[in-house]
């Protein structure tokens, strides 16, 4: 290959170009992102970021010198908006193509957003600019805060509201948070995080609209004046956020020939149906899993890369899924995979009114006498070494049952 472009400067966009070079790729490297900033990283923008304590400085995932090193050509501030159907050229919106041997698909996901007004105090929080905005917001006094949606983001902005001082609701439409990735008994664990730091928490309702009013000074624009929910309830709100999931950025694909649902189809070593095409990170659906974790956007480009210049799928990801997330203070990691079925035991720490005492908690899924997750709430020695002994056990990836 001549010219390889990697489609989306983000963190997996990054990992995959010094991965092309690390693997003896030294030809033309272009780099595309819509997004005017270098690859920069993305979790601290719930956190640090958010209350001050970090800059944007610390948020730089590449410097000068690696630059240089990567010797790549950067495109930012422009979007790819085709490939066409042999994948050899990449189409952007200012109407520049970029000819090319090999496609990294890195495009990432996007916020998804609540459907009517657009109404000043609304926000989302993925990208920097959002950060940005919510950061401005948020320091100009004490508010009303309404996060929508309880999901990882969710509670990571609405932890870092509340220890701004803000008053601080999350709304949730199931019964707990979080039952989709630690199931119901260790999501109760974590609903009583958010009600022992004084965050209040609502479940079981959906959103029916935003409330808005006419201020002065916004361009004619309404502000957001409260949260109205499904049963009937209105919650006040100067401050929303929006953290009800996100979509992969997969429209600029229409009309390729890649297989497209929910992400890109991949086979299990990134690679999609064309073998010149590989795909990473929150994009990419890899042997019918989608993974939006930054573990997976750090791990997929090595395997990618090594089959994309083999031109072939010549090793497959086989890591352990793993996450983490701050929240009120609390570290809570998770590895492994956890079925519906699982039974979950408390291996070390005690609960205190449904929250983890003193010193954490150690929780670990079980299935047949097998260990196929584990949970950890500010035990982070324990943790790493039941991980380590998940990855040593872990099996072929078993279906989930019907």
């Amino acid at each position: 290959m001549r010219t390889v472009t990697v489609v989306g400067a983000s963190l997996s966009g990054l990992y995959a170009a010094r991965e092309l070079r690390a693997q003896g790729f030294d030809g033309r490297l272009v780099i595309v992102g819509d997004e005017p900033h270098r690859p920069y990283d993305r979790p601290p923008l719930s956190k640090d970021f958010l209350t001050g304590r970090a800059d944007e400085d610390r948020l730089a995932l590449t410097d000068a010198e690696e630059s240089a090193e990567l010797d790549a050509e950067w495109l930012l501030g422009v979007r790819a908006r085709g490939l066409d159907a042999r994948g050899r050229t990449v189409l952007l919106d200012d109407g520049r193509t970029v000819s090319t041997d090999g496609v990294v698909i890195a495009t990432g996901a996007s916020a998804r957003r609540l459907p009517g007004d657009d109404l000043v105090g609304v926000h989302t929080l993925r990208t920097l600019d959002d950060a940005r905005a919510l950061r401005a917001e948020l320091t100009r006094g004490t508010c009303r805060v309404v996060v929508i949606g309880g999901g990882f983001i969710g509670a990571e902005t609405a932890s870092s509201c509340a220890a701004l001082g803000h008053e601080v609701t999350v709304v949730e439409a199931a019964a707990l948070p979080l039952v989709p990735q630690l199931g119901s008994d260790m999501a109760a664990v974590c609903a009583a995080l958010h009600r022992r730091s004084g965050t209040d928490l609502v479940t079981g309702t959906g959103v029916a609209g935003l409330r808005g009013r006419s201020v002065a000074g916004t361009d004619g624009r309404r502000a957001v004046s409260g949260v109205e929910l499904a049963d009937g309830r209105t919650l006040p709100a100067d401050v929303v956020i929006v953290g009800i999931g996100a979509t992969p950025n997969t429209g600029w694909l229409a009309g390729s020939t890649l297989a497209l649902h929910d992400g890109v189809l991949c086979d299990d070593g990134c690679v999609t149906g064309l073998p010149q095409v590989v795909a990473v990170g929150d994009v990419a659906r890899v042997a019918g899993s989608r993974a939006e974790h930054w573990t997976s956007a750090t791990e997929q480009p090595r395997v990618a890369v090594r089959n994309l210049l083999a031109a072939r799928t010549v090793e497959t990801v086989r890591s352990t899924p793993y996450f983490w997330s701050d929240q009120y203070g609390a570290r809570i990691q998770f590895a492994g995979r956890r079925h519906a079925t699982d039974t979950v035991r408390i291996a070390e720490g005690t609960l205190v009114d449904g929250a983890p005492a003193e010193g954490g908690l150690l929780a670990l899924y079980e299935r047949g006498g097998r260990t196929t997750a584990v949970l950890s709430v500010d035990r982070p020695r324990l943790f790493m070494r039941a991980r380590r002994e998940l990855a040593r056990s872990a099996g072929p990836v078993e279906p989930a049952p019907l």
